[in-house]
């Protein structure tokens, strides 16, 4: 379905019911622009002025139109309540226990995206707004904190392990932004003020992708999908998918970057 579509390539779990749900909605509306186009056409002959030159004041009586119009209210019940909803509720009521997922928060700004690992104490560490420095340190990640000491940072780099649940908290900085993944059939909006978790699970990494395209430069993107300044257009972020051993590998590799870092300092 995703290719007759004309959808980018699927790439997370849940990805194929958003897909059927798009399908079937097409579907529909196939079903209603065919089905209202002939009636259109219909009554523009059958009761053009030539053939009706008089008005009819008493009208059409039958009750085919109305019987027409429950079926669309059906069709479209079906849609919300047998699709969107049972989607929608697995996708907010349905979030795996943070102990066997990836959490990961990524943070908005004009115009970057901003990505906070915990590391392998599984803690999130302080942040202070008086610390932030947008070039060595826009989420004022505060090192002093023991919980902070193994934490990774990155700027517009998300790098997940594949087959693995993610959960990505949401933060903006400054205005409105909006994560969206298009293969991961992932949007949603980073509000100030506000910490929204989103989740899903990518079952295709990036090498595997690049392969299926036959584009050896393929790169999943994280597209800002809400208009956020003059700047917008090149805020793009890239998700690097991996497998477990990849990515454990990439942040093993982070920890010992740290571990140089704070030697030098001390």
């Amino acid at each position: 379905m995703t290719e007759w579509l004309g959808l980018p390539a699927l790439a997370s779990a849940h990805g194929g019911q958003i897909d059927s749900l798009i399908g079937w909605t097409h579907v529909f509306m196939l079903i209603l622009f065919v089905g209202w186009g002939g009636f259109f056409a219909y009554a523009l002959i059958r009761f053009r002025g030539s053939r009706h030159p008089v008005a009819n004041y008493t009208g059409v009586k039958s009750n085919t139109s109305k019987y027409s119009e429950i079926g669309v209210a059906v069709v479209e019940a079906i849609l919300l309540f047998a699709f969107s909803i049972p989607i929608w509720a697995a996708r907010v009521d349905h979030v795996p226990p943070e102990s066997e997922a990836l959490v990961v928060q990524v943070t908005g700004e004009q115009f970057a995206w901003n990505v906070h690992y915990a590391g392998p104490d599984r803690k999130f560490g302080r942040t202070d707004i008086k610390l932030i420095d947008l070039q060595s340190n826009p989420l004022g990640l505060d090192r002093s904190d023991p919980a902070a000491k193994d934490d990774v940072t990155t700027l517009n780099q998300l790098y997940l392990p594949v087959n693995k649940p993610i959960i990505v908290r949401l933060r903006s900085k400054d205005m409105i932004h909006s994560f969206g993944v298009p293969e991961f059939r992932v949007k949603q909006d980073a509000v100030p003020g506000l910490t929204i978790p989103i989740w899903f699970v990518p079952n295709v990494t990036t090498a595997e992708m690049r392969i299926r395209t036959g584009n050896p430069e393929f790169q999943y993107e994280i597209a800002c999908a809400q208009l956020c300044g003059l700047g917008h257009y090149r805020m793009r972020g890239f998700v690097t998918v991996q497998t477990a051993e990849e990515f454990q590998k990439w942040m093993d590799a982070e920890e010992e970057k740290l571990k140089g870092e704070s030697d030098v300092f001390k």
